[in-house]
């Protein structure tokens, strides 16, 4: 009988470590992975893509629980600073740097594709060359109503200079032909930043999609946050820049142990048919409250980006500990903000968390959780990225980040259980008496409820005629939440339709799962 309590599941049949609420997955550890990038299909949440510096791919058809690794190879060179996203027909694209071989080191945006997440990633297609001008710290975001991808980033004169004669700007592309093509790079900011690539260089310009196709970007830079949009899908932009709001101490900042660290910011818009549809939010960190207190921020505007609110603190701690890197997605089914992001609440020293905060009510209160299993140790010697990633659709949510143990470099996410926001009054949740997922699966599954009391139970799993295939669980129940891991292969099940039924004392309870393989 394949009988397994989370407490006792073997690490070595799904790769997880279930001691914590929210079992880590090792994505990768091979060739140094740092900086990573992770998208959910939202048309199938069991398909996901995650990339890591410089070249490494990786996929799942399974939730996010295993991965297939990859190095990915362009004509244009492949030179970091991986930006994952996926439009509606299943394609996913990676953006990258580049690095040609007859050309100059990042002197444009790479973009690949691949059609279907069996298929293989094209040889790209690029914007943005300017003869010797670097092209840098670009991000995409794709119109769910049409397939326009739109693509930001800074374009430095020339890269690192002190020069004054050289400037930083923020450049535009679009293209509607599923990255085949691009529009000409245009120059959207009003005030530009110096080369330096510190404070006073124009950075971070991660761009969102209004409900009715407006496209929204915000960047850091001399004069602080600024915002500016468009409302015809790129072609003209403000005559201005929209302040929004100081950052204290300047983006670029020092974390302990930490080679380079910045609070470059994410700009997000809600285009859920929930009560806060239309709101943007800009999220980003600094040291407001001084340079060993770092801190996580929202600001969020309800008229388009015309007036901003004054920063909200997303963090909870009330420790003067460093929260850094963070990142910030909406669940655009639902409305809900998630965030991610290190944390050092918890110690006198460098150890680090991973910590997540989710709001369901606007950007007004916060549930902050931990979601790593252990902390790490960071090394300054060894260069950890610029950033951290998460997607979420529909209450799949996945984190990824990156730790060291020793000098080893791995990316991570977590299976995040979404059940610990109950406490939260108003937050919908997956039906907590017995929920299946990932549903649909493609084989590895978990169930998970909560029992009041200590009982006898039975779990089992029947066809949709009702007769049972297998027992999947039977014995006395703990009183709490309870979850179990299981995996289809064990029973020999083929795709269809089941049905997971729960029998005890205090509850007999059925769900559909559908296994699609």
């Amino acid at each position: 009988m394949k009988f397994l309590l989370f407490a006792i599941f073997s690490v070595s049949i799904l790769n997880l470590n279930l001691s914590a609420q929210h079992a880590n997955i090792v994505i990768g550890n091979s060739h140094d992975p740092e900086e990573p990038s992770i998208a959910i299909n939202p048309k199938n949440t069991l398909q996901m893509v995650a990339g890591a510096n410089i070249n490494l791919y990786y996929i799942s058809q399974d939730g996010g629980y295993t991965w297939q690794e990859g190095t990915l190879t362009s004509s244009f060179g492949v030179w970091g600073d991986p930006a994952i996203t996926v439009d509606t027909t299943g394609a996913f694209y990676f953006f990258h740097l580049s690095n040609p071989v007859s050309g100059n080191w990042i002197d444009r945006i790479v973009c690949q594709k691949i059609d279907s997440i069996n298929g293989n990633w094209n040889d790209g297609s690029f914007t943005g060359l300017n003869g010797t001008k670097a092209q840098d710290k670009h991000w995409p975001v794709i119109d769910r109503t049409n397939n326009t991808i739109y693509v930001t980033w800074t374009q430095f004169d020339e890269y690192g200079t002190s020069n004054s004669a050289d400037s930083s700007n923020i450049m535009f592309s679009k293209s509607i032909d599923g990255g085949q093509s691009w529009t000409p790079a245009l120059r959207i900011n009003k005030i530009a930043g110096d080369c330096v690539d510190s404070d006073s260089t124009t950075e971070g310009a991660v761009p969102a999609v209004g409900p009715n196709g407006e496209v929204y970007v915000s960047w850091a830079g001399p004069k602080g946050l600024l915002f500016d949009k468009s409302l015809d899908g790129g072609a003209t932009w403000l005559q201005d820049d929209i302040f929004v709001s100081n950052i204290g101490g300047g983006w670029d900042y020092s974390i302990p142990g930490i080679m380079r660290a910045n609070g470059l910011p994410v700009t997000a818009c809600d285009l859920s048919n929930g009560p806060h549809r239309g709101t943007i939010y800009i999220n980003w960190s600094d040291q407001t409250n001084g340079g060993h207190n770092t801190d996580i921020w929202i600001s969020k505007s309800i008229d388009g980006g015309d007036n901003w609110s004054a920063p909200i603190r997303v963090n909870d701690d009330t420790t003067n500990h460093n929260q850094f890197f963070t990142w910030m997605t909406i669940d655009q089914a639902t409305g809900y903000l998630w965030f991610v992001w290190y944390d050092r609440r918890n110690y006198d020293d460098d150890r680090t968390d991973v910590y997540m905060a989710c709001s369901k009510d606007g950007g007004q209160t916060f549930k902050n959780f931990k979601v790593s299993e252990s902390p790490f140790l960071p090394n300054s010697s060894v260069f950890f990225g610029d950033y951290t990633n998460i997607s979420a659709h529909n209450g799949v949510v996945r984190p990824i980040w990156a730790r060291l143990d020793g000098f080893q470099l791995s990316v991570l996410t977590a299976i995040i259980d979404t059940t610990i926001l109950t406490s939260v009054n108003s937050f919908s949740v997956p039906d907590e008496e017995l929920g299946v997922f990932p549903n649909p699966s493609n084989g590895n599954f978990c169930l998970a409820f909560k029992m009041h009391t200590k009982t006898p139970i039975s779990i089992e799993i029947t066809d949709i005629s009702g007769s049972t295939i297998a027992i999947l669980a039977e014995g006395e129940s703990s009183i709490g939440r309870q979850q179990y891991f299981f995996n289809a292969a064990d029973y020999n099940l083929q795709n269809g339709v089941y049905f997971i039924v729960l029998h005890s004392n205090e509850k007999n309870i059925q769900r559909k799962w559908v296994l699609t393989r």
